[in-house]
């Protein structure tokens, strides 16, 4: 059960009567009581043959009948092989009884018909029941003759509200009753879907009606509004959903269910149910009218029809099984997959790992460092820079030899890719020797070097020889 304050019907077997079921319902956590009976036809009576029909009463008397549907098949011939001819000796099979797409529930005290239509479902869908519900359905009080008369433009110019019983999957034998729009003049405006009743499908069937979105269904006859919703949840239980055993009573010797109250009162001395009767539409059709231009098909078809439908159900739950087992399987081996693919990933992540520690201890890390941008002061690894002159005018006597680069060998800054090599090879001095202080072509390449002017008669200078201190 859905919540046990929402108004719940639960259909009941009657064990006075195998062909009626009790109605009880149950809101707010209270006992279940008789609201209604639901009858069927008797197959033993004449009226009852070759048709089904269901009637929802009154519970206190079965006689006041608030809604009915009658249903008559339609013939088809079946298609037999070659061996099934021979098997019936070349005789022709008696006609099939096949279930319509459609159906009419007749509601009384005001009569009024509502049209069930059957909307068949494909690849991903559902079977669906649509049907429509004027928004007013009572008559104004008036004095004019006229008014009280009625006719049909006038109901066709009312708004109707669009239902639709859906199952709730292919499998499934429940059911979900949703409002699914309007219509008005033949034209249909689609809404949102919301949720009215809940079909409960079983040993013992039970329709629960979704009261908070009552309030938006704009049905002026509430009452048969609910008559409506239960008869026809039973109705496609037991043509479309579940089919009954001879349906359309087409043998009149269907086997009922006998209770044990049903064999009390059959023990009893001078006890005697008499038979029910269906009023209504069903009681208005004579029976020689009813069954004139129909011929009784056999035994053997009912069973035969009986069969094959039970046969295309059960290979439809076959493939629907298989086809849940495929896609099972393919997401069972996309998961593998998956799983294998982050395996070699972190295995392959591992090995590098492994890989990178065994160089580090091999190797050690010496020399990955990247080096200082101010000369390495605090980082060992760096290596060192080259040394930065002191001064750039000439150093003075004797300090080409104690480790100062020529003049000409100056540092040109970073970028610079050499050294300017304008001065003497190393190891030579100035002058052409190492005691010299240098000759006049190494003199004028220094002062230009320096920027020095000096006069032409520099060049032809003469050097005067360092003289010794002790001599």
């Amino acid at each position: 059960m859905l919540d046990d304050n929402l108004p719940t019907f639960h259909f009941k077997p009657s064990p006075d009567n195998p062909h009626s079921n009790i109605v009880y319902l149950t809101q707010h956590g209270a006992d279940p009581t008789p609201e209604y009976i639901l009858r069927r036809a008797d197959p033993s009576q004449p009226s009852g043959r070759n048709k089904y029909a269901v009637a929802l009463c009154s519970s206190v008397s079965s006689d006041i009948i608030y809604a009915e549907v009658v249903v008559e098949p339609e013939w088809t011939q079946p298609t037999l092989s070659a061996a099934e001819l021979r098997a019936q000796g070349g005789a022709t099979p008696p006609p099939v009884a096949v279930v319509p797409e459609s159906f009419n529930i007749m509601l009384y005290n005001p009569d009024q018909t509502v049209a069930f239509k059957l909307a068949a479902g494909g690849w991903g869908k559902s079977d669906s029941w649509e049907f429509e519900m004027p928004t007013q359905t009572f008559k104004l009080p008036s004095a004019s003759a006229l008014d009280r008369q009625g006719g049909t433009s006038a109901v066709d110019a009312v708004p109707r509200i669009t239902f639709r019983w859906k199952k709730d999957g292919r499998l499934t034998k429940d059911m979900t009753c949703y409002m699914t729009g309007k219509s008005l003049g033949g034209k249909k405006s689609k809404e949102p879907d919301i949720t009215i009743a809940l079909f409960k499908a079983g040993k013992e069937t039970s329709v629960t009606i979704y009261q908070p979105n009552l309030q938006r269904v704009e049905v002026e006859d509430m009452k048969g509004f609910e008559v409506v919703l239960l008869l026809a949840a039973e109705v496609i239980r037991d043509l479309y959903i579940v089919p009954r055993h001879d349906v359309f009573n087409t043998t009149g010797s269907a086997p009922a269910p006998v209770t044990n109250a049903a064999r009390r009162n059959e023990s009893r001395p001078g006890a005697s149910s008499p038979p029910a009767t269906m009023s209504g539409a069903l009681g208005n059709i004579p029976p020689s009218s009813a069954t004139a231009n129909t011929p009784p098909p056999g035994a053997a078809a009912a069973d035969a029809e009986t069969r094959r439908l039970k046969a295309m159900v059960e290979r439809e739950e076959r493939e629907e099984r298989e086809r849940e087992k495929r896609d099972k399987a393919e997401q069972k081996r996309i998961k593998k997959m998956l799983e294998e693919e982050d395996k070699e990933r972190r295995r392959r992540e591992a090995e590098v790992a492994k890989e990178t520690e065994r160089l580090r201890k091999m190797y050690g890390t010496q020399g990955q460092d990247l080096p200082s941008l101010r000369g390495g002061g605090n980082n060992p690894a760096s290596p060192p820079l080259p040394p930065r002159p002191l001064s750039v005018g000439p150093p003075p006597n004797g300090a080409y030899n104690n480790g100062y680069p020529p003049p000409n060998n100056q540092w040109r800054g970073p970028g610079s890719p050499t050294y300017l090599q304008a001065g003497p090879p190393p190891g030579q001095g100035w002058g052409g020797n190492s005691g010299g202080g240098g000759g006049g072509g190494s003199g004028g390449s220094v002062s230009n070097f320096f920027g020095l002017n000096r006069s032409d008669d520099s060049n032809h200078r003469k050097v005067q020889k360092k003289r010794s201190s002790h001599w």
